[in-house]
């Protein structure tokens, strides 16, 4: 659809959360049941005879993978809850979304409607919350930033938090690897975590201490500790994604297939081998561990930022969610992000939208978005614009890094 009849659409009207059908409940469960099974799945419970079946509660999962999903259908099978979860999950199935129990937001925006909406399905609803507070899959394995609102969050809420953490599920199906599914072994532990009383003892900011305590983990490690085998001839497709930039001669040229990620610049190469690790084909290896080399990254995009000399400038076909009938594509344009944040224009000169480093403290960045391509996601409270790059490399992971770095740089004025 033209750009111009696009922001002419009615924005979807805000909807108050609708009782949870306890036949799709039960659907969510069994059609989830196979999965499972296949994984050998298992959960440790931990404290929670502190909850009661009836008391509505908070349940916070850390998101690595789709599985995360099935495996919460089964854990909270026994009690009404409801799923925060983005937007564009609605397009098309409004509906059905709402009576499976689901709460659509917008990633990593302040959204005040959304806090009062989860007050109201606890307290009028007598329904849980399942919030992924991530809110996006991890790249690397590791944890990715919690908003830091979460604190006062809980202190507003005011009901027990259950902690929901998976392992397996990212060595299973990471990101990166589009959808390619090996065969791990899948567990959780779900754990009583918060009881009212000591979130209104607590200040905002010693939860959020206890909350970035509780979602601090490592797939990798935990795969290297634990001798978890992952022998598919694939695991390595795609990691450039994640490790764009060669630790020895800096270029961002790193391309991986098979088992291997090479530098098609100094022909630097590691193997990723079967239990996790990286190994150096040639040479010393610079890093042996993933995350490691992610956060290295990282701090290589901070110092070009420090630098004043980060600059991202690239061609991207452009879609547009206005409501939930649609995502609309609208053309093409140019995406540039730099020191000063987002600046998007196309479609033939009618659009040209900016957003500022401070207007969200990570991005919403995806590898093989709905199996459509890689995607960088912007956008207000009433507009997202998805942009798919049209470049050659690989640049998603390093703009949500830039993205994250520049919001703390704003915070520190």
């Amino acid at each position: 659809m033209a750009y111009a009849d696009v922001i002419r659409i009615t924005p979807a009207a805000h909807e108050r959360p609708a009782a949870q059908s306890r036949l799709f409940r039960w659907l969510l469960k069994t059609l989830s049941a196979p999965e499972l099974k296949d994984v050998h799945f298992t959960c440790r419970r931990i404290g929670m005879e502190g909850l009661s079946k009836d008391e509505p509660c908070l349940v916070l999962m850390n998101h690595s993978s789709f599985i995360d999903l099935k495996i919460a259908a089964t854990l909270l099978s026994d009690r009404s809850y409801h799923i925060i979860c983005t937007s564009d999950g609605f397009v098309g199935k409004e509906g059905l979304m709402r009576r499976v129990g689901c709460i659509p937001t917008r990633k990593f925006q302040s959204d005040a409607a959304l806090v009062k909406d989860m007050r109201y399905t606890l307290r009028e609803l007598k329904s849980s919350i399942l919030l992924y507070p991530e809110a996006s899959y991890s790249f690397d394995g590791t944890a990715t930033p919690l908003p830091k609102s979460l604190g006062r969050c809980l202190k507003f809420l005011g009901v027990p938090v259950v902690m929901i953490k998976t392992n397996g599920a990212f060595l299973r199906d990471p990101l990166y690897n589009n959808l390619r599914i090996r065969k791990v072994d899948v567990s959780a532990d779900m754990e009583y975590l918060l009881s009212p009383e000591m979130i209104r003892e607590r200040t905002a900011e010693e939860l959020n201490d206890i909350l970035k305590a509780t979602f601090t983990f490592d797939a990798f490690k935990h795969q290297q500790q634990n001798s978890i085998r992952v022998d598919e001839p694939f695991r390595a497709d795609d990691l450039d994604r994640v490790l764009y930039q060669c630790p020895h001669c800096f270029k961002e040229s790193m391309r991986a297939s098979g088992e291997t990620v090479a530098c098609q610049a100094c022909g630097r190469a590691y193997r990723l081998s079967e239990y996790g690790y990286l190994e150096a084909i040639n040479g010393e290896p610079a890093f042996t561990h993933i995350p490691d080399w992610f956060y290295w990254q990282r701090e290589q995009v901070r110092s070009s930022l420090l630098a004043n000399a980060y600059r991202m400038e690239i061609p991207v076909d452009i879609c547009m969610m206005v409501d939930y009938r649609c995502i609309y594509r609208v053309g093409s344009g140019t995406l540039t992000h730099d020191g000063a944040g987002f600046h998007l224009t196309g479609c033939d000169g009618a659009l040209d939208y900016t957003q500022s480093p401070a207007a969200s403290y990570s991005l919403y960045a995806d590898y093989y978005w709905y199996e459509i391509g890689d995607v960088i996601c912007i956008g207000t409270g009433s507009t997202l614009y998805y942009c798919f790059p049209r470049c050659d490399g690989n640049v998603v992971a390093k703009a949500r890094l830039a993205a994250e770095e520049l919001y703390k740089i704003a915070l520190q004025g």
